[in-house]
């Protein structure tokens, strides 16, 4: 089995602030730039895409959910590289959307990183990770629904953050924060509803 390769999350934005052209980038180019590496740092991407205010763009968050899933459903079998269809890999957004996406992401992004390292390892490696991958992937079945609700929408996607950091950094502790997420954004979306 190949040995995962990891990052920290502030690699993970640097890699996405410098991935794709001058005037745009594409999903493509952004899973391009990162590589043979595990696909734990790429879940981190959409999720941290969907996070920012190019969410605010319609379609993003659909788009972001889509990518979720496949990356969630090769995860879970097993797979270390990415395939993505043409459809979705083309698709994209101008570069100065994603410097300040990652502007903005930066602060948090580093105050979480500070917090990280190996702690309840045993939920951050499969078989116990399949828990957390299967509940990014009805994260993702249900991200058109959420679309609606801005703030649910984004509780979902920093969830999903936290189990791909929790992945990648071997720390149980912080997905079981991402379980609680996930537990707030169903309260979220039910209080919405009534």
């Amino acid at each position: 089995m190949q040995q995962e390769e990891t990052m920290t999350l502030t690699e993970v934005l640097d890699t996405l602030a410098d991935a794709g052209g001058e005037e745009r980038v594409t999903i493509g180019e952004i899973t391009e730039a990162f590589g043979d590496r595990s696909l734990a740092p790429i879940l981190l991407v959409p999720a941290l895409i969907t996070a920012s205010p190019i969410s605010s763009i319609p379609g993003v968050p659909t788009l972001t959910g889509i990518v979720v899933g496949l990356i969630t459903v090769q995860m879970l079998m097993g797979r270390h590289t990415l395939w993505l269809p043409q459809t979705i890999a083309k698709r994209g957004v101008s570069r100065a959307r994603m410097r300040k996406a990652v502007s903005f992401l930066r602060p948090p992004v580093g105050w979480v990183e500070r917090l990280l390292k190996p702690r309840l390892v045993w939920l951050a490696t499969r078989p116990w990770n399949f828990l957390a991958l299967l509940t990014c992937l009805a994260i993702a079945l249900i991200t058109p629904a959420l679309e609606f609700l801005p703030f649910a929408i984004s509780i979902a996607a920093v969830a999903i953050g936290f189990f791909a950091a929790g992945i990648l950094a071997r720390d149980g502790l912080v997905m079981l924060v991402g379980y609680a997420l996930v537990a707030l954004t169903v309260f979220a979306v039910f209080a919405y509803m009534t």
